[in-house]
Parts: structure tokens; C-alpha cells; sequence
């Protein structure tokens, strides 16, 4: 499998289709802010993808510069959506492989490296995933 960043499974049972992942073969969250216009107030609470977080927010919560999550996207790990007017707009599960890539680069790890690691990290997470569902049907058949 040469995709370097699977869909992820979503609440619900949904997968996050990978925007560009017949390009380019990343997992990219991108888009408008007006397509998230369509979801409720409530359901963006509960959406772990909603782009609530601009940049800066992001930077502050994280304790990174700007520049840090720019080469995260450079590396393909998070690509932000867009606001109307062309800003970055992370959501929590972007923070939160932002903040495993911080973790592994305050240890040593180039940015690149640490990009790959939970890429892989994610990776296995959803295989494991697939398998215990498929051992959850597989007992409930017989």
C-alpha cells in the first residue's frame, strides 16, 4: 500500500475521506469553512474534524511557533482547511498528532521523521481497529 496516511475512522463508523489521496497519497484534511456551514452548532462540538482552532490559537495551545505547523504540512501529517478568507484552520485531531509530533521532536526526532512515525502510529491504530471488528463479526457468526 503506497498511501502514506490512511482514511481515519470517524464517530459513527464513517471514514474520513482522504482529500487528494489518489494524488498525492496523503491523508489531508482541506476544504472551506463553508462546507463546515451545513453542520450544526452542536455537531461541530462533537466533531473532532471541525477547523476551529486558527493558526495562531493553534501555535499558543500547542507552545509551537507557526512555522512548526507549517512543516507539518510540508511533511503531510496535518494540512489545515481554509477560512473563507485563505487562513489555516486546525481541528482537535490535528492538534493532537501536532502535539505527538512535538512530543517526538522535543526527543530528538527530525520533524520528517516524526511525521513518519505517527503516520505509522495511525496506521497500525486502524489496522487493529479493523481487525477487532473483524473478530467481533467473525464471533458473532458462529
Amino acid at each position: 500500500m503506497d498511501q502514506t496516511h490512511p482514511p481515519r475512522a470517524r464517530r459513527g463508523g464513517k471514514q474520513a475521506s482522504p482529500a487528494g489521496a489518489a494524488d498525492s497519497g496523503t491523508h489531508s484534511v482541506t476544504g472551506s469553512a463553508a462546507a463546515g456551514a451545513a453542520h450544526s452548532a452542536e455537531d461541530r462540538f462533537d466533531d473532532e474534524d471541525y477547523p476551529a482552532y486558527s493558526m495562531g490559537m493553534a501555535a499558543e495551545m500547542l507552545g509551537v511557533t507557526p512555522t512548526f505547523l507549517r512543516a507539518l504540512g510540508a511533511a503531510h501529517l496535518i494540512e489545515p482547511k481554509r477560512s473563507s478568507g485563505g487562513h489555516r484552520r486546525y481541528s482537535r485531531y490535528q492538534l493532537r498528532l501536532a502535539a505527538r509530533a512535538r512530543e517526538l521532536v522535543d526527543q530528538g526526532t527530525p520533524v520528517e521523521a516524526a511525521c513518519r512515525i505517527i503516520i505509522l502510529e495511525d496506521q497500525l491504530a486502524e489496522a487493529l481497529r479493523i481487525n477487532a471488528e473483524y473478530e467481533r463479526e467473525r464471533t458473532a457468526g458462529n
